[in-house]
Order: structure tokens, then C-alpha cells, then sequence
């Protein structure tokens, strides 16, 4: 399927996954606990969640469509407006008549930060649907999903010539089961966190992790927050440092590694230039509440000269 007019060139990108809003609260004054208050130095709210994929295809310029819902709240509302301005495609849309609300509280110091969340439950489309439906080169999941229903679907996107890009976040899930097992090895891009990659594989370290995950994922990427990233692909390994910013809030940083990562890989780079557009997304996310500092295209070239492989 085409792109319509003025909104990215190239391969279809169909991400699949639901909005979130994110209410940041900045450099607390000391730890959260019940029955005190804290107060924080800085309030943002930003839309985020899948948005952050869709968004940050756009602004690199890619053809993108992103399968949301939105309902009848303000939260709904403001992601919405937040997409139009940003001139994402909308064929992907469904509107609801009720709340469809999906809310992360975001406790954030440069250290660390903390998460509470909140979803209306609302039944997504089919994800075979979709596929069938856009015949997307890529489809970007933001979560590890599993399951008869997943496998099916991405059995359908094998068949189309279509590429799985799927993130980890903190969903349950390891290799010792099987629905995981076989997801994974469904899949072209696993892209989990350090902490993600330890977990699923059950790893005493990174790199035993990566070993693990290579033996059954064509491409495997370890997003290491300050550390920066570590990836391996038909046997060859990538190492990519980061590079010292000045951070405002890490909300929506994997996300944005993602978006470069993949808007690289489309473009022909290598694994290790797109470890370093990876990189050099997450990173710049950083320096600004939520993904509200994801880059375009113009950004990722001047980033990308700060980078030292």
C-alpha cells in the first residue's frame, strides 16, 4: 500500500500498538513512598507509548501507518491532535465513542525512574488483519507478544514479505515457554533492554544473553541505556557506545533507539550503522521530556557526527 501524499517515502512501516500519555514528574525532591508527599521540579505531559514509533518514523521521513484507537477522553484527544501535527497518516485510526484512556505516571530523576499505568481496555484489531490489510514491509510491536494468535498473524506477514521489528518492555514472557520460543524465532528484529534480555533468556550477563537470543532471532539488539547498545547479526557482532547528554528524562528513549535502528536498516546500513542511528535517536530523546526531542532526519546526520564507534 502507498503512502498517501506528503506523508514518507520508501517502504511501508505499520506499527501496531496503542497510545499512551505520558505525565512526566522531573527531579524529585527525595524517594516515593505511601503516606508522603513529593514534590517534583518540573511537570510534563507528552504523548507517547506507540505514538513514539509512528512519530519518530515520520520525522525521519518514512512512509508509516499506525494502528490506534482513540476514544471520547482528553488523553485521546491530545495524542490525536499531537499525530495530526505531526502528519501521520490516519488510515490506521479507530475512533470510539467511549473513554479509551491510556495513562503512564512517570517518576523520573537522570538516575532512574518509576512507572504507573493505566488502560481502558479497548480489543485491538486483529494483528493478522492488519498486516493482510497494509502489506507493510515492516511491522513495528512495540511489546513481546505471543501466542496462537501471534503466530498465526506472523505467519501471514512471512508470506507477504513482511519484516517483525518487536521491542521486549516489561511483559512477562521467557524462552522456557513455548509460545515465546516460537515468536521469537518468527520474528526478524528483537530489539529488548539489558535488564528485558537477562530475563527472558535467564543470561548471567549481556553478552550470554545476546549468544542466546542470536541462536534463534536473524537480528538481536541490546539497548544498554548509557552504555549504548550491543547487537549481533548473521554471526557478527556490533558494539556501539554512547556519548554524554545532558538528560532531561529517558521516558520514550528505547522507543527512539528503535526508530533509528530501523530507519537505517531501510535505508541498506550495516548492523553497525544502524547501532550507531540507534544510538544517536536514544540518546537525543533524552535531552528532552518524553519523545518530545526525537529526531528528524537533519538531527540524525548531526548526531551521528558526535558518535565515536
Amino acid at each position: 500500500m502507498k503512502p498517501l501524499a506528503g506523508q514518507g517515502t520508501g517502504p511501508l512501516v505499520l506499527v501496531a500498538g496503542a497510545y499512551s500519555v505520558d505525565l512526566v514528574f522531573r527531579n524529585l525532591a527525595g524517594p516515593v513512598a505511601f503516606g508522603s508527599e513529593v514534590w517534583a521540579q518540573a511537570l510534563g505531559m507528552v504523548p507517547g507509548g506507540a505514538f513514539t514509533l509512528a512519530m519518530g518514523l515520520r520525522r525521519l521521513g518514512r512512509a508509516v501507518v499506525w494502528a490506534a484507537d482513540f476514544g471520547s477522553d482528553v488523553f485521546s484527544q491530545e495524542t490525536l491532535a499531537a499525530a495530526r501535527a505531526e502528519g501521520l497518516d490516519e488510515r490506521g485510526f479507530r475512533h470510539h465513542v467511549q473513554p479509551v484512556r491510556n495513562v503512564t505516571v512517570v517518576l523520573t530523576n537522570p538516575q532512574d525512574r518509576a512507572m504507573i499505568a493505566y488502560e481502558d481496555p479497548v480489543t485491538p484489531r486483529p494483528l493478522e488483519e492488519l498486516i493482510a490489510t497494509y502489506r507493510p514491509a515492516v511491522v513495528m510491536l512495540p511489546y513481546l507478544q505471543y501466542g496462537p494468535e501471534v503466530s498465526t498473524a506472523l505467519d501471514v506477514a512471512a508470506r507477504h514479505g513482511t519484516q517483525v521489528f518487536m521491542d521486549c518492555q516489561d511483559y512477562a514472557g521467557h524462552l522456557g515457554m513455548p509460545d515465546v520460543h516460537k515468536v521469537l524465532s518468527q520474528v526478524q528484529v528483537f530489539a529488548p533492554n539489558e535488564t528485558e534480555a537477562l530475563r527472558i533468556t535467564g543470561a548471567a550477563s549481556v553478552e550470554e544473553a545476546l549468544d542466546v537470543l542470536a541462536d534463534l532471532v536473524p537480528t538481536v539488539v541490546i539497548k544498554r541505556g548509557s552504555n549504548g547498545a550491543v547487537a549481533a547479526e548473521n554471526g557478527q557482532c556490533a558494539i556501539q557506545a554512547s556519548l554524554p547528554v545532558r538528560v532531561v528524562d529517558t521516558t520514550g528513549a528505547g522507543d527512539c533507539f528503535n526508530v533509528g535502528f530501523l530507519h537505517q536498516r531501510l535505508e541498506g546500513g550495516s548492523l553497525t550503522e544502524c547501532l550507531a542511528a540507534g544510538v544517536a535517536c536514544g540518546a537525543a530523546a533524552t535531552t528532552g521530556a518524553g519523545s518530545s526531542a526525537a529526531l528528524n532526519e537533519a538531527g540524525l546526520k548531526m548526531w551521528l557526527s558526535r558518535l565515536v564507534p
